[in-house]
């Protein structure tokens, strides 16, 4: 399974983005935006880690309400789903979204509050020169001990302006593809039957090994 590390690094770098408001600024204002915000993120993730403990529900319901706004899941599920969405109805996709969203917080919530000290450094955002409403953002995820992960997050600018989360890049690693590799194994494995992998899609997630792969990459 993951280990720490990974899960840790994952989740915060989709919780980096769940404060703020749309932004149409150039690049350096991208950024300095993000920065702003992933520091106030950090302080509310420090904040919230008695409430996993004391009422997991509770943190899932707070985290869920704020990451809503700022991470698509709708669009990272159907990119999981791939090639299968097209076989699945309008309520399977439904139900794999909360399957899906709800798998991130199961798997990666332990990681998130039994951390130890770290910090978010914002080094920067690039806003595409082809499409000035996809931008992705460099970070970097650096731990009490001095050790650095970096992390790219994916970014697109939605109907309502705002800058959406739509994909994740841990240590060259890319998150959105390799759950998508995972679905197709399960898909597979089950022999086409898309309600079996979507009420077993937790599993499939906590038994997903990337931790090879980082090191290799």
């Amino acid at each position: 399974m993951l280990v720490l590390k990974q899960r840790l690094i994952l989740i915060l770098a989709l919780f980096a983005v769940g404060f703020g408001q749309a932004w149409a600024g150039p690049e350096e204002e991208l950024r300095q935006y993000v920065d702003d915000n992933t520091q106030k993120l950090v302080k509310k993730l420090q904040a919230e880690k008695g409430l996993y403990a004391s009422d997991p529900e509770a943190f899932y319901a707070s985290m869920d309400e704020t990451l809503d706004q700022f991470v698509d899941f709708r669009r990272i599920a159907a990119r999981v789903m791939g090639r299968y969405a097209r076989q699945s109805t309008p309520e399977q996709r439904d139900d794999f979204v909360e399957k899906f969203k709800r798998s991130l917080f199961d798997s990666y919530a332990q990681a998130l509050v039994s951390a130890d000290d770290f910090t978010i450094q914002v080094k920067e955002a690039s806003i595409m020169a082809q499409n000035n409403d996809r931008a992705t953002v460099q970070m970097e995820v650096v731990t009490s001990s001095g050790n650095r992960y970096p992390v790219t997050y994916s970014m697109y600018r939605n109907a309502e302006g705002r800058w959406m989360m739509e994909n994740v890049i841990v240590e060259g690693i890319n998150i959105g593809l390799a759950f998508r590799d995972r679905f197709a194994q399960e898909m597979e494995a089950n022999r086409g039957q898309i309600q079996l992998v979507i009420d077993g899609w937790s599993d499939a997630v906590e038994s997903l090994n990337l931790d090879e792969e980082i090191d290799q990459s």
